[in-house]
């Protein structure tokens, strides 16, 4: 499925989730100052550590602000203060919210692209969710040859010259979010499966990928195509909201 005008709405007055969807939240990392310090305060020290590490302080900002906002939003849905809450990472790095019987179905994704983050919440099941900026001289037709399937491939350079940098995007966060739903990161070759790629046209798995897995392409703004992917029968509803301060879990 791929949505042709992705319908952003504001924050809703309750963070309410039901069994059978999931939210969509895109984010600007792009924090002032006093801001990005109440969102710092809610960090463990491993991950303040992880901050520190990086050498562009935009770099570090963005970290901070992505986990900030990450936990903002799952202690708003958790019931939890974002301080409180603990992460655990799979064997190839997949985080996961080590939580109580009582909120243990809650599960989540995240991606971020030069300064726009996108986050699914949901529950009881795997996400994977991916965001990339459309770039225009980036090498989509080299790096295809190198790492597309060969239907992919064929369908990328079957586009219009002018169509195949969105082509190639589109393929990319489709391919990034299955490989993050499965948790399992570079073990999975990414021809090992077929994700369609034509602009305008449903986003499917065409081969290589267990029946259970769904897509949804959507956009978080005209220039950053995005993907999720999630395990299990179609959801009833997903839904989408742009994050802004504060957050009920902050006042």
């Amino acid at each position: 499925m791929e949505l042709a005008e992705t319908p952003w709405s504001e924050a809703p007055a309750e963070f309410e989730l039901a069994e059978n969807e999931a939210v969509i939240w895109r984010a600007s990392l792009e924090c002032e100052a006093a801001a990005l310090r109440r969102l710092e305060a809610t960090l463990s020290p491993d991950e303040k550590l992880r901050a520190d590490r990086f050498i562009f302080s935009r770099d570090r900002d963005h970290f901070v602000a992505g986990r900030g906002i990450l936990r903002a939003l799952l202690g708003a849905y958790a019931g939890r203060h974002p301080s409180d809450l603990v992460f655990r990472y799979g064997p190839q790095g997949k985080p996961e919210l080590h939580l109580d019987s009582g909120n243990s179905s809650l599960s989540f994704n995240l991606s971020h692209k030069e300064g726009l983050a996108v986050y699914v919440v949901g529950r009881g099941r795997s996400f994977g969710i991916d965001v990339e900026s459309i770039a225009e001289q980036f090498p989509g037709e080299e790096i295809a040859r190198r790492f597309f399937s060969k239907g992919e491939l064929e369908e990328l350079l079957a586009l219009p010259p002018e169509a195949r940098c969105e082509g190639f995007f589109l393929a990319w966060t489709r391919k990034e979010a299955y490989i993050k739903a499965e948790g399992q990161g570079l073990l999975i070759p990414l021809d090992s499966f077929d994700v369609s790629l034509t602009p305008g046209q449903p986003a499917k798995f065409l081969a290589g990928v267990p029946p259970e897995w769904q897509i949804l392409s959507f956009r978080a703004d005209h220039n950053h195509p995005a993907a999720l992917v999630y395990g299990g029968n179609p959801l009833d509803a997903v839904r989408f909201f742009s994050w802004r301060l504060p957050l009920q879990s902050e006042t």
